[in-house]
């Protein structure tokens, strides 16, 4: 088993994983930046390191600080997290070249499943469905029109290198597409370094479907269920439950098969995400890409299965099997996650970053919380908005629905903005309770939920 491993993260990422170490009877080194120093996952961990200002550029993004306190410390092991360096391919062959063990795939996996035109030729020839689209990455606003003419309008062009709904771009009409795509490349230059993009067909209302994978160096590769997370604002998740409601048998195993041919092809090792588009009309679904790495809502599969992904992790690391076989997977019951973000959704979800002045979080049986915050704490500007993950398990989905709405009622939060009043109002949503959302929802809805809290605010102020 790895001893000591760096926690190249921060946040309550960087706590998740903290606590699965400890469990292990692992060591841990916490690395901060300046903004981070009170950080509640500095204050846990066996030993912290501050790596840089506090700008992630020259904090949590630099790879040769990283390795260096690694190295200093001791560690056998480097666990990402999410989002950061936890799908760059350099810094996974570069933990490996000092010596390290990165939790996770290989580069070279990475860079299979992260080039996202590649990737769909790639599961093109494993058998996975993948939206109709260009045929490798378009080069110039000709070569796009060309392969938009030939799938037909509407097409997204995107990023090939992107992730978070970063360096995407819908277009309607052919003469939408030229400063589509300049826009799209500008920001897949700023947000990942490459300007290569690629198309493919808009499937319109589609649900977002995502599929938990768990893989070993020894070839096995189990699925751990569905999660729907059509609920989104700006292509960003926002609320995610498991398992996704309304699949049918049929689709719900077709689903499951599909991702682990995807995690066979390219090699994969650890724990990662498939992540499929659902037409719920046809109920076609088509592989939109993997995530190869622990994802934010990772949770509530943790939930309905019983299973430790992040122990997983670390065992597989660790060079262990896997701890059950594709039989033992049992999904049990339903569980709900809702993101809160220090954002204002009034302001077009502007950033909102503060200090916390009061904080409650809720309880009970099947509450589970997830967050660095704390009395007094600060939410730096530097980096993601997201404040607390609030995640409910009950024995129906809408059992879980109510404890939710309970949950958001106790949920208090003072010192900035939060999303959470919105996020209980989605939950009365007719087309959420009857499980019907797609990826269109919040947008198609975001006027009258904000309708209702303010309301609401009007409420409590006259009160």
């Amino acid at each position: 088993m790895l001893k000591r491993i760096l926690i190249a993260n921060r946040g309550e990422i960087a706590l998740r994983v903290l606590r699965a170490c400890r469990e292990l009877e692992m060591e841990t080194v916490a690395v901060c930046s300046d903004a981070d120093r009170e950080a509640l996952h500095v204050q846990l961990a066996t030993r912290s390191v501050c790596i840089g200002p506090a700008p992630v550029g020259e904090s949590y993004l630099n790879q040769t600080a990283l390795l260096t306190a690694a190295l200093a410390t001791g560690c056998d092991g480097v666990h990402p997290g999410y989002g950061l360096l936890s799908e760059n391919a350099d810094f996974a062959d570069a933990c490996r070249d000092a010596g390290l063990t990165f939790v996770g795939p290989s580069g070279d996996a990475i860079r299979r499943a992260g080039e996202k035109s590649a990737a769909r030729s790639l599961m093109r020839a494993a058998g996975v469905p993948v939206t109709p689209g260009s045929d490798g990455p378009v080069d110039s606003v000709q070569a796009a029109l060309a392969a938009a003419e030939s799938v037909g309008y509407p097409v997204l062009i995107k990023a090939a290198a992107g992730g978070g709904g970063r360096g995407i771009r819908r277009v309607d009409r052919a003469d939408q597409l030229p400063a589509a795509f300049e826009a799209a490349r500008a920001e897949a230059v700023s947000c990942f370094g490459s300007g290569v993009l690629y198309l493919e067909k808009l499937i319109l209302r589609p649900r977002h479907i995502e599929v938990q994978i768990l893989a070993d160096r020894q070839g096995h590769i189990i699925h751990l269920g569905d999660r729907d997370c059509s609920v989104q604002r700006r292509n960003q998740k926002l609320l995610e439950e498991a398992p996704a409601p309304g699949l049918s048998p049929e689709v719900r195993a077709e689903m499951g098969r599909a991702a682990v041919r995807a995690a066979a092809a390219v090699g994969y090792e650890g724990a990662g995400t498939v992540e499929f588009l659902l037409d719920p009309e046809s109920g076609t679904f088509y592989f939109m890409e993997m995530n190869t790495r622990i994802q934010v809502e990772h949770g509530i599969t943790e939930l309905v299965t019983g299973v430790d992904l992040v122990r997983d992790q670390l065992r597989i690391a660790s060079g262990l099997p896997l701890s059950l076989s594709q039989q033992e997977v049992a999904v049990a019951g339903h569980a709900i996650e809702c993101r809160i973000n220090a954002e204002d959704p009034e302001r077009d979800f502007l950033p909102c970053p503060g200090t916390v002045e009061f904080l409650h979080f809720p309880g009970g049986p099947g509450v589970r919380v997830d967050s660095a915050l704390y009395n007094g704490c600060a939410m730096p500007p530097y980096y993601d908005s997201l404040a607390a993950k609030l995640m409910v398990h009950a024995p129906t989905r809408l059992q879980a629905i109510r404890k939710m709405r309970r949950c958001l009622e106790e949920f208090a939060l003072e010192g900035f903005p939060t999303n959470a009043e919105l996020s209980y109002q989605i939950l009365y949503r007719p087309d959420f309770v009857r499980g019907c959302c797609t990826t269109a929802f919040l947008e198609e809805n975001l006027s009258r939920l904000l309708d209702f809290t303010r309301q609401v605010g009007g409420d409590e102020e006259a009160t």
